[in-house]
This record gives C-alpha cells, structure tokens and sequence, in this order.
C-alpha cells in the first residue's frame, strides 16, 4: 500500500523543466488523454468516453494552482468546473453511444466500431444551444468574477463552449466540432498568457484537428444520407422495361433486388430512429 501511495505522490508531484519552464507531468498525460478521446470520437468509437474521463480527473487538479499547488498558482475555475462537467456529460454519452451500438446490432446492423450516425442540430436545437452560449458565458462570467478566477469571461465561454460541444458529440450533432473551434480560438491566448503551456499548445493543436473531425463527420453524414436515398429508391417497371432481354431469370433478379432494397430502407430508418433517440 505505502508503495502504491508513494508512486501516486510521486506522479502528482513529477515535473519537467521545459525552456526554463515547469510544467506538471500530470497536466502533460491529462492532455494526452484528452487528445486520445478527440481521436476516438473522431472515429465515433465509445472508448472516447472512458480515457476522456480519465484526463479529466488529471487536469481538475492542474487547473486548481491554488490549491494543489501546481507551478502556475492560479485558479482557473472555468477550466476546472468544465474538468467535472465533462466527467459527468461523458458518463451520459458513455451510456447513449454504448445503447445505440447495442440497439443497431439487434437491429442486424453490421458492427464496424462506429457508436452514432451524425447529423445536423434541428432548428430548435440550434436556437437552445444558442440561448445556453449567450446566458450561460454570461451568469458563468460573473460567478467566475466573484470567485476571482484569472480572466473569468474567457474562462466562463470556455466552459460553456465545452459544455455544449461535449453534449453535442453524445448526441450526435456534426456541429459540435464547429463549437469546439470556437472553444479553441480564445482557449490558446487564455492558457498561454496564464503559462498553461502544454494545454495552450493542445487546444493549438485542437483547432487543426477538430477541423479535419468536422470534415470527416461531414463525409460520414453525407454518405448515410446517399445510401439512404438509393436504399429508398423503388424498382419501377420502366426501369425493368429498358433492361435488355427482359427474361424471367432476370425478372427474379430484380424481384430479389427490390426486396433486398425495402430491408435496406427498413434498416435505414431504424438507424436514424435510435440515433435521434
């Protein structure tokens, strides 16, 4: 037991001197966990869930410096509060992408991995997460103010940001990447002016990144909903007409054919009915 203790001790405590710089290891292996979990919701796989948590837990105690004492010494209440909605949101879309996987393979769905089928936000959703951006960066903002965090209304959209995209990613909304640029684009300047140094160059990195899952999300959307529309597309006579020979072994061929297309479009839509949930 005093061994396990003594090595977790020592891995809170690690540092390296980078430039002149100290920086926790903690907050280095946090971040990379957190760059495996972007990766894996990349790829739409649960495991994003699971080693996401676990870089949560590492960086809630890097962005608290006041009170465990990291080099930094600053309180950033927005990072460290969205450390712990992230733990929780994950735990929500641990269980939504695991259910989703579970109810398209009873549906006879082919397992390649893949947790959630994206689409776009509906307009209603779209005006939601508009309304929680506006006032929740606000109300944050001020809470944040009061508690004295070092630059509280950076701090306040960028837990709020996170919260939305995080929510949007279990959900299955391909703009949750878009949000997570947003995210990105004051989270850089805010960690380095506050010598956040490896997370300030993972959100750089971010926004590269996320750019590239954006495109990939958008390629697999597309793709779902041309598969769609050919699996729904019927078999009409004039289409058997025009076949050369039109012979009954062909006939049959084509009778096959269109029931194999009304399984698909019954597939299909089963599909996007668990996806919305």
């Amino acid at each position: 037991m005093d061994t396990i203790t003594s090595a977790l001790v020592g891995f809170l405590t690690a540092q390296l001197t980078i430039g002149g710089v100290p920086i926790l290891v903690r907050e280095i292996v946090g971040n990379v966990f957190g760059l495996a979990s972007a990766y894996f919701g990349m790829k739409r796989l649960v495991w994003a869930w699971p080693v996401g948590i676990a870089g949560n837990i590492l960086l809630f105690t890097v962005f608290l410096g006041g009170v465990f004492n990291t080099p930094q010494d600053l309180d950033l209440y927005g990072q460290a509060g969205r450390q712990v909605m992230f733990l929780t949101v994950s735990v929500y879309g641990w269980w939504r992408w695991s259910q989703t996987r579970r109810l398209a393979a009873r549906g006879g769905a082919a397992d390649s991995g893949a947790a959630v089928m994206p689409r776009w936000a509906t307009g209603r959703e779209r005006l939601l997460m508009l309304a929680i951006a506006i006032f929740g960066t606000i109300a944050c903002a001020l809470i944040f103010e009061t508690l004295g965090s070092w630059g509280p209304w950076a701090d306040a959209w960028i837990f709020v940001g996170s919260l939305l995209a995080t929510w949007g990613m279990a959900k299955g909304w391909t703009e949750f990447w878009l949000i997570w640029i947003a995210v990105d684009i004051v989270g850089v300047p805010l960690l380095f002016l506050g010598g956040y140094y490896p997370s300030a160059a993972l959100y750089l990195f971010y926004g590269v990144f996320v750019t590239f899952g954006f495109i990939t999300w958008l390629r697999v959307q597309r793709a779902g909903q041309d598969s769609d529309a050919r699996a729904g597309e019927p078999l009409t006579d004039a289409s058997l007409a025009d076949e050369p020979g039109n012979d009954p072994a062909r006939a049959g061929r084509a009778d096959t054919g269109a029931r194999a297309s009304g399984d698909r479009t019954h597939s299909g839509a089963h599909a996007h009915a668990v996806t919305r949930g």
